[in-house]
Order: C-alpha cells, then structure tokens, then sequence
C-alpha cells in the first residue's frame, strides 16, 4: 500500500497535509478491501466515494487559489486535471457495485494510488518549482 513519505511534499505546508488526508482515504479503502469480515461492503463503498468525492473539491479548490495568488501559469491544464478527477468520480454508477463489490474497492483504490502517483510527484511539484 502507498503509505505518505516525504518524496511526495511539494513543499506548501496547507497543500501537503491535504495530500496527507487522500493519503488516509487510498488507506482506509486499502483496509475495506483486505477486511474479510465485513462481507457486504456497499455502504462503505459508498461512503469512500463520497468522501473521496467531498474531499477532493475542498482540495482542489484550495489547491486552485493558491495556484492563483502566485500567478501559476500551468493553473488551466491543473485545473482541466482536477475536473477530470471528479468526473471520473462521478461516472462511478453506483447501482453497479453492488454486483462486484471487490472489483470496485479495487479500481478505486487503483484510481486513488495512480492519481497519488501521477498528480502528485508530476504535476503538484511544479508548482513550487516553475
């Protein structure tokens, strides 16, 4: 599981503790995956969605002014990123999972921890370096 280190700062104290908190969701879907004990795991399922889906407007959004306010000139194609983000999020059909519960937990999970590693090392860092 991607645990947060300091390779992935980008070195703006409000926007890496951000980064820490998608860092505890990818976790906790990472635990709803592997718990054997729960056996229908829809509701929960739901519920990461949704705060995955809360969380990352309240990021992006913070993230998108402070790119503002130091005249970020990659802020459109960040933006553009961020937008695709919550459509993906939002073309999750939700009467779907419940058929492959599994399936779904993964390809979240996969989406999170791809995002962590493509937006965040990628793109994220440019902003303190640019």
């Amino acid at each position: 599981m991607i645990k947060w280190k300091d390779d992935y700062k980008v070195g703006i104290y409000e926007i890496d503790n951000q980064h820490r908190r998608l860092f505890e969701i990818a976790e906790d879907t990472y635990n709803l995956l592997k718990n054997e004990f729960i056996l229908d795991k829809y509701d929960k399922i739901i519920e990461l969605i949704s705060e995955l889906k809360d969380y990352a407007k309240y990021h992006f959004k913070s993230e998108e002014e402070y790119m503002e306010k130091i005249g970020y000139k990659r802020l459109l194609s960040h933006k553009v990123e961020h937008k695709d983000f919550i459509e993906k999020i939002d073309s999750i059909d939700i009467f779907k999972i419940d058929q492959n519960q599994e399936a779904y937990v993964t390809e979240l999970l996969d989406f999170i921890v791809n995002w962590i590693s493509n937006h965040i090392l990628e793109k994220d860092k440019k902003i303190i370096s640019e």
